[in-house]
């Protein structure tokens, strides 16, 4: 299988470089990739967008800085944020050490914390990962780990219980609690902690970025000498846009954060970025009757021995108690290797991987039957490596205009392959870049 990488960048050479007239303390461009902060739950589809509006409403607290979000869709939640597994991750499968497995403890708390304090309605059915005789190490390592794993920093008080309270399951004590299981699986794990696995701001949305240049002069720009000049265009027939000078830049744009910063590297240093299409089907029919928890089967299931790429097709339920399944993981290409929207055209659902799907889920749930699967939707991952390319952190990239010290204050944020758990930890990553990144350059 040959999978390209896409290394373009924004068409900046389409836009003259044009001088700013105001500045901005902070611009956020990104509110409909991977980005949240209102949640309206509906069948637990989360709305609008995730980690940029976050970032955004945390920013929009510090009443003498100015804070401006920018999107180029009509709404946020347009890409990543709402085609989703529709669940809030425990953070079990990442390394203990990673900021995987930190920010989405973190983030999953501090959603609990936030659906409770707004009456939105979530659903905590617990989580079983299943395995055949020859997939038990895996899930007794997963067990081994997650006992090692201790709360985050981020939390000011002790607590008592485990961050991630799993408990080893036979095969038989797996299917007392879902007894549809297959008789080939032999253990389980469980965690019966997991969600179904499931002042001074403004937004300003169809306004797409079209270049971005370091500015750094003598020249004063509202109080600023050194930031970025972001130009904007607003609506799909505009011609010119408008320059304003960003004195900290955040790059949350999800499936397009890579070409911000691409525009801004040469070539051959440019950062790679790999899509991979994930497909959901709906089921009705027999096989899941009763079912009350999540169901994964263990991700090297599939042959994926690294088990990152993907946590195999797995059984979700929203609140209705309706069965979903999903995702499935396609690699895909650009037909010329270089159109950065080209994963548009992969968006529309069918029918071509059901069979692949019942194949994947008949080995834990027996008794699901083929005829009963149905096209939902599809989302697209954003990938920093490719196929077999092992495990990746997300990743917090920190550019300057130059530099000169002062710089330091100025900084270009990137958050990249912000994929699962993106979504759950969503409010982490804010507080981990408004309070660990951007703290210190403030002096808070």
């Amino acid at each position: 299988m040959v999978v390209l990488a896409i290394r373009s960048s924004l068409n900046s050479a389409k836009y003259a470089y044009k001088a700013p007239e105001s500045a901005v303390d902070y611009l956020i461009v990104g509110g409909g990739e991977q980005n949240l902060w209102l949640y309206q739950w509906s069948s637990q589809h989360l709305y609008p967008g995730v980690v940029g509006l976050a970032i955004a409403r945390r920013l929009s607290q510090f009443s003498d800085k100015s804070t401006i979000l920018v999107e180029r869709h009509t709404r946020a939640g347009e890409e990543t944020s709402s085609r989703n597994s529709e669940v809030i991750h425990s953070g079990l499968y990442y390394p203990p050490e990673s900021l995987k497995t930190h920010l989405c403890i973190r983030g999953r708390e501090l959603l609990y914390e936030r659906c409770k304090s707004n009456n939105i309605p979530f659903r905590k059915t617990g989580k079983l990962v299943v395995a055949n005789e020859n997939q038990r190490p895996y899930i007794e390592n997963l067990h081994a780990k997650a006992q090692k794993i201790a709360w985050p920093s981020s939390f000011k008080t002790a607590r008592d219980e485990p961050a991630l309270p799993t408990q080893l399951l036979s095969g038989a004590e797996a299917r007392e609690m879902e007894p549809n299981l297959s008789k080939e699986i032999t253990g389980a794990l469980c965690l019966e902690k997991d969600i179904s696995e499931s002042d001074g701001g403004d937004l300003a949305y169809s306004t797409r970025i079209v270049r971005v240049d370091p500015y750094s002069s003598s020249a004063d720009i509202d109080g600023a000498r050194r930031g970025w000049v972001v130009q904007m265009v607003t609506g799909e027939q505009a011609e010119e846009g408008d320059a304003i000078l960003a004195k900290t830049l955040i790059n949350a744009t999800g499936l397009s954060a890579p070409l911000i910063v691409n525009a801004l590297l040469p070539e051959a240093k440019r950062i790679p970025l790999f899509y991979a299409r994930g497909s959901y089907a709906k089921y009705s029919g027999p096989g899941v009757s009763g079912i009350s928890h999540l169901i994964y089967p263990c991700p090297e299931t599939e042959g994926n021995a690294h088990g990152f790429q993907s946590l195999g097709t797995h059984l979700t339920l929203d609140l209705q108690g309706k069965v979903r399944f999903g995702p499935d993981l396609q690699w895909i290409s650009p037909a010329d290797g270089q159109d950065p929207d080209f994963w548009k055209a992969h968006l529309v659902p069918d029918d071509s991987m059901l069979e692949a799907m019942h194949h994947a889920v008949s080995r834990y749930l027996p008794e699901v039957r083929l005829e009963g699967l149905q096209p939902d939707y599809v989302g697209i991952r954003p990938k920093l490596v490719g196929p077999q390319g092992g495990f990746q952190d997300f990743v917090f990239r920190t550019d300057y205009p130059d530099t000169d010290r002062e710089s330091q204050h100025s900084p270009l944020i990137s958050l990249l392959g912000i994929e699962s758990p993106g979504l759950t930890a969503s409010l982490a990553i804010a507080e981990h870049v408004v309070e660990n990144m951007l703290g210190h350059v403030q002096g808070r």
